[in-house]
């Protein structure tokens, strides 16, 4: 999870080895990592009810695989921007505090889908 100011539920996947481009992975290995990802996003979408699902490997700072899942909602400080543009709104305390008190169930649910992954 990354601790991302106004964005609970932020995941980064990192492959585990420095590895710039998916393309440098074997065949098996994209195909497990992709299986990683979409479990990953399909957990995000099913406990926090994102309006939208941001999934992203961009890497221009840091070179080496990793990809972005960012549950997006319509009211978030950056929507539809993406999380680093100008912010556009202010989102309530409460509104924040609701979200991160689904962060444990997250969690466990993605423990979960994975240790049930092949």
């Amino acid at each position: 999870m990354v601790d991302e100011p106004g964005y609970p539920g932020f995941i980064r996947v990192i492959w585990n080895e420095h590895v710039r481009e998916i393309t440098d992975l074997a065949a098996d290995e994209r195909a497990a990592l992709m299986r990683v990802v979409f479990a990953v996003e399909q957990v995000q979408r099913s406990v926090l009810a994102p309006d939208k699902m941001n999934v992203a490997s961009l890497g221009n700072m840091t070179p080496h695989l990793h990809w972005h899942l960012i549950p997006r909602y319509a009211d978030d400080a950056h929507f539809p921007g993406p999380i680093w543009s100008e912010r556009r709104r202010s989102v309530s305390a409460e509104t924040l505090a609701l979200r991160l008190a689904l962060l444990p169930q997250l969690e466990q649910a993605i423990v979960a889908r994975l240790q049930g992954a092949d």
